[in-house]
């Protein structure tokens, strides 16, 4: 199979060398600085390059920011039986520009980001198959992460955003709220050394993405938990009630199993 990737950051060139041992690969950035660190592929900073390609499928891996940009700037040089497939973690929007592009399609979301995974060793990670989509082509991803020995599961376009708002969204506010009320320690303990490493990793992700994955419908009701759990240790902490302690901290380790 022809492919293109569009984008030659992290997950572009992770899928370069994943795929090209299989298929003929080939990786459009309009910088072409990022396509020094592609190889075993072609490599294009032109769009007018794609037409002579004819990719038979399309993996867009372009920022969260411009996948929507991307998609509609390649609609020209490519195939109508193209296949189009995004591996964003955020899905605004996608769903209204695949029901009117006119091509096969796949949506996924590899759920391993690379500031914390290690991408030679994914098989505690876990990808998300939407199932909205051509068949085959989502059978084509499943083979694809199975292969990475990843934990595959399938979610409608608003059950993904159900669960990105529940498993990205709360740790990413905790971290932020961690990260804003932080202090210099001349002498850190564990605990607080591993927060630090989690919250440089996470301030070291694009703003956009960061702001996008927060602005997600199903954040706010997230964030009104975190509150109310603050909020109610808080009181407990205050009375200084020992008792309603050991209530609370049973609750939180049946919530760990």
């Amino acid at each position: 199979m022809k492919i293109l990737i569009l984008g030659a950051g992290k997950m572009g060139t992770f899928f370069c060398d994943l795929l090209s041992r299989h298929h003929e690969v080939a990786v459009y950035d309009p910088d072409p600085e990022r396509l020094r660190f592609t190889y075993g592929v072609l490599r294009f900073n032109d769009l007018e390059e794609i037409d002579a390609f004819a990719p038979d499928m399309v993996i867009n891996a372009a920022t969260v920011k411009y996948t929507l940009t991307a998609f509609k700037q390649i609609l020209t040089h490519i195939p109508d039986s193209c296949i189009l497939s995004d591996i964003a973690s955020v899905k605004t929007g996608l769903p209204e520009f695949y029901a009117s592009c006119g091509h096969p399609y796949a949506s996924s979301h590899p759920m391993f980001g690379p500031t914390f995974a290690s991408l030679g060793n994914l098989a505690d990670e876990n990808a998300i198959i939407i199932t909205e989509g051509d068949h085959l082509a989502r059978i084509f991803f499943r083979d694809l992460y199975a292969g990475l020995r990843l934990n595959v599961v399938e979610y409608t376009f608003r059950e993904h955003d159900e669960t990105i708002a529940y498993s990205l969204s709360i740790p990413f506010a905790s971290t932020l709220v961690f990260a804003s009320v932080m202090k210099h320690q001349d002498a850190p303990g564990t605990t607080f050394k591993r927060h630090m490493a989690i919250a440089r990793g996470l301030m070291s992700e694009d703003d956009y993405l960061l702001s996008e994955i927060l602005f997600n419908p199903n954040t706010p009701d997230q964030l009104r938990q975190i509150q109310h759990q603050l909020s109610t240790l808080q009181e407990i902490v205050e009375r200084h009630d020992s008792d309603a302690m050991q209530d609370y901290l049973h609750s939180v380790r049946r919530n760990l199993r």
